[in-house]
């Protein structure tokens, strides 16, 4: 039996009402295996949670975790979990006591095998462990090699969500080490294939869902998440998934893979992430059908209902966490995600990753590939098939950053920019017939019904695809960009792979090898006449991890479009004349963490500008504060 005083093992002077005990009362822990007991934040309804407690000979079992000394078989927070991304005060009686049994299901804290001699004797760990003790290096080699062997890429899905939900630090050191490998498994293209099988697949929640049933009580809801300090919300409806369309409830797959970037990319901790999806029911007939779907089984609800359901949802996130939580919209259809965006920006720390983060992660591209096409971003023409969240976003923000190169007026800047729909050519006389967000770009022009029409008559340099429909790049386009640009610029940006606009392979043969090429979702490098071409990623994993880092760590109150400019800027000076030598626009993945630690810096740097930053002083280094910020998956040591 070991007996410690409260103030000891909580750190606090005024203790009164946990447990039931007083300030000079003793807490009575026996040393077994089953015990978990954590306090973070504030206490729920006045008491110290207790989980996993054994029943066994009588008494509660646990070794005790001192936060602050990690006395007593303790954890040490060594790594600086709790305090990265921003400066947070340990609550002096915050305290977690894992031992045993329990502390191998804990994915936070288990370590496997790499469990040494010394933690195996102060946790109870005997017996329960093989003998052999491996380093977390040869754990990652073990993993990677069963990976590897898996040929269907849901296999590999599943097989690295099964390692989060059992070691999460071992899962995001894998992640940081193999990014280029895993980063499609994880993200596009296989997150989208899992959410078509989210029903058949789920096994354990990784985030809340919030259906209508839970309507006058989302503050509730957030309550019963674990974690108390959440710094980032990734949040959809699941109306518009990828290129794939409404899946519903089971869109829960993005913003768990979106949120799983943010720290393996951006090095945000992972119990400062919350994925959330909020189901107001589903308009695809087959899953409603499904025997397996998982969501409510009722047509979506719109307009009014709809609305009072995300209003209820946005106060409850601010009234739980504060102002300064990052709100990412991700995923919702063209007609709810500008109203939203529009309808929370002025009150909320909101960013929608589909309009900004593609509009800045493309613009990075653009000025990058000026490099190897010449001139400035006012000489060239844009035309875009596609003009949704994802087209007009893009547009708008070239559009910004070529009326701040020019100083001329917003509306001289679009009028070097077109776009295609559905119906043809956005021009003046279908203005009554367009959608607000399309408006702005109805040109003065003679309709033109097709893309391959629209190239002809438009004669642009720069050729955006963000269709969501694949194979619209035909030859017979890119010919016609080939035959009066000596260096077209074409980026197939549809998600997943299957819905590329064109592939890297007709992009680079069609155009004669002259083509610079980049797209949403990965391709393998392509041999063509003797030389190979490594195609680029517009991928919005370069922009938002970074950026979100860089909201966080200023503690910025909104989101404004001179940040979103910041962070292309600083993505394509991360591009080097190694990479324009093989014909990137786009700097590897390999280096994405000091990238988004340039792109956090830059983007902090705008917001103390601006005057949105709360956290001041401003640190004098940006990008080493960054640095210093950041997640690491490294195993601490427990004594």
């Amino acid at each position: 039996m070991v007996s410690l005083s409260q103030s000891s093992i909580l750190g606090c002077g005024q203790t009164t009402g946990l447990l039931g005990l007083g300030r000079s009362r003793s807490l009575a822990v026996t040393r077994r295996s089953g015990l978990v007991v954590r306090c973070s934040g504030v206490a729920r309804r006045g008491s110290l949670a207790m989980e996993n407690a054994s029943e066994s000979n009588g008494s509660a079992a646990a070794s005790v975790v001192d936060v602050k000394s990690a006395v007593g078989g303790g954890v040490q927070d060594v790594y600086g979990e709790d305090r990265a991304t921003e400066e947070q005060h340990v609550t002096p009686w915050a305290v977690s006591v894992a031992s045993g049994y329990s502390l191998l299901r804990d994915p936070h804290h288990n370590k496997g095998l790499a469990f040494n001699e010394k933690e195996r004797d102060a946790h109870y760990l005997r017996g329960l462990l093989p003998p052999a003790v491996v380093s977390q290096d040869l754990q990652e080699r073990k993993i990677m090699h069963s990976l590897r062997h898996y040929k269907v890429p849901l296999q590999r899905y599943m097989a690295l969500m099964d390692l989060q939900e059992r070691n999460e630090r071992l899962f995001y050191k894998l992640l940081i080490d193999h990014v280029e490998e895993l980063l499609p498994v994880v993200y596009t293209p296989t997150v989208g294939l899992a959410c078509q099988k989210y029903g058949a697949i789920f096994r354990r929640p990784q985030g809340l869902f919030i259906s209508l049933k839970e309507k006058g009580k989302i503050l509730e809801v957030l309550r019963n998440w674990p974690e108390k300090r959440i710094q980032v919300i990734v949040v959809t409806d699941g109306e518009r998934i990828l290129g794939l369309g409404d899946l519903g409830c089971q869109g829960m797959g993005i913003p768990v893979g979106k949120l799983s970037l943010y720290t393996a990319l951006g090095g945000l901790r992972p119990s400062a992430c919350l994925p959330i999806t909020i189901d107001v029911g589903t308009n695809n007939e087959q899953l409603l059908k499904d025997e397996f779907y998982i969501g409510l089984r009722q047509r979506r609800a719109t307009g009014q209902e709809y609305l009072e359901l995300l209003d209820e949802f946005m106060s409850a996130v601010k009234q739980n966490y504060g102002e300064k939580v990052l709100i990412q919209f991700e995923d919702f259809a063209n007609h709810n995600a500008f109203t939203l965006l529009d309808r929370y920006s002025r009150s909320h720390l909101v960013f929608n990753d589909d309009i900004q983060g593609t509009a800045s992660v493309v613009l990075a591209g653009v000025v990058a590939a000026l490099k190897l096409v010449g001139g400035t971003l006012a000489e060239h023409t844009f035309l875009f098939l596609g003009a949704g969240e994802a087209g007009t976003g893009i547009a708008e923000l070239i559009a910004l950053e070529m009326s701040k190169q020019t100083k001329a007026p917003l509306e001289e800047s679009r009028k070097k920019i077109w776009l295609v729909d559905s119906k043809g050519l956005i021009v003046d006389s279908r203005k009554d017939s367009l959608q607000h967000f399309k408006k702005p770009w109805a040109h003065e022009h003679e309709p033109v019904k097709n893309l391959l029409d629209a190239v002809k008559a438009i004669k642009p340099t720069v050729l955006i695809g963000s269709s969501g429909v694949g194979r619209t790049f035909t030859q017979e386009v890119v010919e016609a960009m080939a035959s009066f640009n000596e260096k077209p610029l074409i980026l197939a940006l549809s998600n997943p792979t299957s819905q590329s606009e064109c592939t890297a392979e007709q992009a680079y043969t069609w155009s004669k090898g002259r083509a610079i090429f980049a797209s949403g979702s990965p391709f393998d490098p392509v041999e063509y006449e003797g030389k190979v071409f490594v195609p680029g990623q517009a991928n919005n994993a370069y922009i938002f991890p970074g950026f979100g880092l860089g909201l966080v760590m200023c503690g910025a109150i909104r989101v404004h479009d001179d940040m979103l400019l910041a962070a292309s800027e600083a993505l394509a000076q991360q591009v080097t004349q190694e990479h324009y030598d093989k014909g990137l626009i786009y700097p590897p993945f390999t280096n994405i963490r000091k990238i988004s630690a340039h792109i956090a810096a830059n983007v902090a740097a705008k917001a103390y500008e601006l005057g949105l930053a709360s956290h001041l002083p401003r640190p004098e280094n940006l990008v080493e504060y960054a640095e210093s910020c950041m997640y690491t998956p490294l195993y601490r040591n427990y004594r």
